[in-house]
């Protein structure tokens, strides 16, 4: 096991004690369980996340006398990364950084023993000075300059005993035994796709053929990014969607038609749920991977974003005997996530839970739960039905989609059930026009609509680059003021410098603003016809009704996300500026 002292017995954990990283309790914990696993130091205090990876690797830097190199900030040139055979960066997971003289310097996370640094001063047939850098720096250097699946693209290579591939290789579904190698490193690349989505806290994965390349994206807190691949991974694209057709149990032999299917996978203890996408295109399939997390969703209602007054209504809203609420919001925006909060805290075992769903997306216990199959006949509407024979207490619509659904998930609303269900509209209280649009009665309306909730998620500043924001422009800084009932001078923001830990992007994970639209009698008094959206939300001001755009400010001024990121969700074309982009 790798020692985290230095030279007086100093541990990693104890220099972090002593800069204030860690607290005499969590040190006390590292070293249980650096004991029961036999593992260093260092890296229990990451896998706790007790400490920063950067903050973690310094200190031993420190204590092993080794400089520790910021990778994110390190010139990489061609001319020094070809002094190194790509076998030997991927197999010691080491970067090299520079060339001076007959000295080679290279980043390790790990240093090696002095036998293996014996052995590579002789392969390289240079002096190597070793420096410090942090294994995520080094796998991001790694994905960036050789791609994802670099190293399955060598021990393909290998088994191949080929130096480029000279044609597509095709994967069976029972390969022979000369290829059963190569199909197991195929299926190898593949779930190092997959794990490396989940390890980024990736949603969706997309898979892009084109004429001499394929492009992989990981949509990641909502946003799509280019992951570098090695450029012989177009001759692997047939084998790659082959092989995730066979893990979704679809026909790889049929390619002109569109398919859907599902994929199952467990890693790190917890379970994931895929759902493919396979769609024909000039080039070949092109494939989607929604990551569905069976665990993670069941949040708590603490943990949705929303603000402390905000979160005790929404309690009481699943506590109700009657009535409907309405989510609403753009494919994306978390409204499943916030449905399922309400139905875990609603299942209290005292009522019966039913949902009707397209497709259900996570298994809940204690729920019944219906997929709806529009080909036999199962939609909305006639699954609603049946539903309501069923005797449900708190019934889910998983999408109001036409005028039959609305019309029976209100009048299920008036006769003693609960309805959830979500809505496609800008914000909360547009679902009142909606429904008044797909022709139900506005007294029907005012009397079963208890709760619209419009919902959107944001990128959340990365809590370990946090840092102030000095530039807030001065006409939002007004209205920040104006939407807080706060001396401007009082206004603040932060913003995310980038850091390792956010991959130098700013932004970790993501936060949902709700906007809450109750209907009192005042505001059901004012349903009808002819009743237009400012008229109601004039009318809801007036009993604490704040909008999306208002409610953003609040979590901007507790700096949790920036105002770059207030700005992209709720501004509109022709209101606001546009904060400067730096």
């Amino acid at each position: 096991m790798t020692t985290d002292r230095d030279t007086t017995g100093r541990e990693v954990g104890e220099l972090l004690l002593e800069q204030g990283k860690l607290t005499e309790k969590q040190l006390e914990q590292v070293r249980r369980r650096q004991r029961r696993l036999s593992l260093p130091q260092h890296r229990v205090i990451v896998e706790l996340n007790y400490a920063s990876e950067e903050d973690t690797y310094r200190a031993l830097g420190s204590l092993k006398n080794l400089e520790f190199i910021d990778l994110s900030n390190a010139t990489l040139t061609a001319a020094v990364l070809e002094q190194v055979p790509v076998k030997l960066i991927l197999h010691y997971h080491m970067m090299p950084l520079s060339l001076d003289g007959e000295v080679l310097t290279i980043a390790f996370s790990d240093p090696p023993k002095q036998i293996e640094l014996g052995n590579l001063r002789l392969l390289l047939g240079k002096r190597v000075k070793i420096v410090l850098a942090t294994p995520s720096s080094i796998h991001a250097a790694i994905k960036t300059h050789f791609g994802l699946g670099a190293e399955t693209i060598q021990r393909l290579r290998a088994e191949r005993g080929l130096n480029e591939f000279d044609q597509e290789i095709v994967f069976d579904v029972k390969p022979a035994v000369e290829d059963a190698a190569v199909d197991a490193t195929i299926a190898d690349l593949v779930d190092q796709i997959l794990l490396e989505a989940l390890r980024l806290q990736a949603t969706d994965v997309h898979l892009e053929p084109y004429p001499s390349a394929i492009r992989l994206k990981y949509r990641i807190d909502g946003l799509l990014q280019n992951i570098p691949v090695p450029t012989d991974l177009r001759q692997l694209h047939g084998a790659i969607v082959s092989r995730l057709k066979i893990m979704a149990g679809l026909d790889i032999a049929e390619k002109r038609l569109p398919h859907d299917g599902r994929i199952a996978m467990k890693t790190a203890g917890e379970e994931y749920d895929l759902r493919v996408s396979v769609v024909p295109t000039k080039h070949g399939e092109a494939v989607c991977l929604r990551i569905l997390g069976r665990q993670s969703l069941f949040l708590d209602m603490g943990q949705l974003g929303m603000e402390p007054h905000q979160e005790a209504i929404f309690g009481d809203l699943t506590r109700l005997p009657q009535g409907m609420i309405l989510l609403t919001g753009p494919t994306g925006s978390g409204k499943t996530t916030t449905l399922y909060a309400a139905l875990a805290h609603a299942n209290d075992g005292e009522r019966k839970v039913i949902t009707i769903e397209n497709p259900i997306e996570y298994q809940l216990d204690g729920v019944t739960q219906i997929q709806t199959r529009e080909d036999i006949g199962l939609t909305f509407s006639a699954g609603l039905r049946s539903v309501l024979r069923h005797d449900p207490d708190v019934v889910l619509i998983g999408e109001i989609r036409d005028v039959e659904t609305a019309e029976i998930a209100v009048r299920a609303a008036q006769t003693g059930h609960l309805v959830f269900s979500t809505l496609h509209t800008n914000d909360s209280v547009s679902a009142v026009t909606r429904l008044l649009e797909m022709r139900i009665e506005s007294f029907l309306i005012g009397s079963s609509l208890v709760c619209s909730i419009a919902q959107r998620l944001v990128r959340r500043i990365c809590r370990h680059c946090l840092e102030p924001d000095p530039s807030i422009p001065e006409p939002l800084r007004e209205e920040m003021a104006q939407a807080l009932q706060l001396p401007p001078a009082e206004i603040k923001a932060s913003r995310g410098r980038g850091c390792v830990e956010c991959n130098q992007k700013g932004y970790r994970g993501r936060v949902a603003i709700y906007e809450f639209f109750l209907i009192n009698d005042a505001i059901a008094d004012l349903i009808g016809p002819e009743v237009k959206s400012g008229q109601l939300r004039e009318a809801a001001r007036a009993y604490g009704w704040r909008s999306l755009r208002e409610q953003g400010w609040i979590k901007v001024q507790h700096g949790l996300i920036p105002i770059l990121e207030q700005e992209r969700m709720t501004r509109r074309v022709g209101t606001g500026q546009l904060a400067t982009v730096r």
